[in-house]
């Protein structure tokens, strides 16, 4: 079964750059950058298969125990315009491939000099024969960066002042997991793909994690009411668990800021288990603060607060 959905999404790779791509490379005389393409279809394609799979897996659930009725979606349907942005530009995964080459020459370089920087293989022979295992090991600890560089989105004012683009939304859904400043996913961006590359992670088991990841975050800001129980919810990050971190009533600083693996809050004390669905957003929206309507109001305003008192 894998090896068909494996070779029938090669095939429309092919396809899609064959029949759709190249021959504008070929028209814009940009066939030297043919390589990178052909890798820039297969994220977008990816991206596309993914929005697909979080509508069809999520929306119904959204509708059978929804945590918030709405009267109309207006206000979430935006959302999926960055969902759009994140998904079919995968800001992880370009930021990953287009450093490789610099750290591969950097790695290369350093082994010349006889140094060998070791990865978690390499640290953990058994892991080689191991790819599932590995994986859940990068995901840990790439989720475990992630937990400290959400606290500090929320602890630094600056980059609070785009983080808030996030918490702003009102209306949230599992589309919501996107709605980002394009700066603030940009850095976050690039601090995942540092440390991916850092570890060493292999490309492959790097997209892996990321769609894995993408995914459970997707889900945990799904309008549902839907908790994984007493002891799920210390495991990993549910709908009930996340919606505590957006609650308005929680502030800036507030609790609940895992990814994925809600442990990270239960080591860290940051943990709030209470399983009340309250309404979200930013407490001072309801004092007047505007954070904007539309995309482009959103961004404009985000990037006003970074350089306000």
């Amino acid at each position: 079964m894998w090896e068909f959905l494996s070779s029938s999404f090669a095939a429309l790779h092919a396809w899609v750059f064959e029949t759709l791509v190249q021959p504008v490379l070929y028209r814009a005389g940009l066939m030297a950058w043919a390589e990178q393409a052909f890798e820039g279809t297969e994220l977008f394609l990816i991206g596309a298969l993914e929005l697909v799979i979080l509508w069809a897996l999520f929306r119904p659930l959204e509708q059978i125990a929804p945590a918030e009725p709405w009267a109309d979606r207006k206000a979430a349907n935006r959302d999926f315009v960055y969902a759009l942005l994140a998904k079919l530009g995968v800001f992880p995964l370009f930021f990953f491939f287009i450093l490789t080459p610099a750290v591969d020459w950097v790695n290369a370089n350093l082994r010349l000099a006889g140094v060998i920087p070791p990865n978690l293989e390499d640290l953990v022979p058994p892991l080689q024969t191991a790819p599932v295992v590995s994986a859940l090991l990068y995901l840990l600890i790439l989720d475990f960066a992630d937990y400290w560089r959400h606290r500090w989105q929320h602890r630094f004012r600056i980059w609070w002042a785009l983080h808030a683009v996030h918490h702003s939304q009102r209306q949230m859904t599992f589309w919501t997991d996107d709605r980002e400043h394009l700066l603030d996913q940009m850095i976050s961006a690039l601090f995942r793909a540092v440390i991916g590359l850092a570890l060493g992670v292999p490309p492959v088991q790097f997209l892996t994690v990321t769609l894995v990841s993408g995914a459970l975050e997707a889900l945990s800001h799904a309008n549902v009411r839907l908790s994984f129980g007493p002891l799920g919810d210390r495991i990993l990050v549910s709908p009930r668990f996340h919606r505590t971190h957006h609650a308005m009533d929680q502030g800036r600083y507030g609790s609940n800021f895992a990814q994925v693996f809600a442990f990270w809050d239960v080591i860290f004390g940051t943990a709030n288990f209470d399983p009340t669905y309250r309404p979200t957003g930013i407490a001072d929206q309801l004092r007047g603060r505007d954070y904007g309507e539309g995309f482009w109001a959103q961004q404009w305003l985000g990037l006003r607060r970074m350089f306000e008192n």
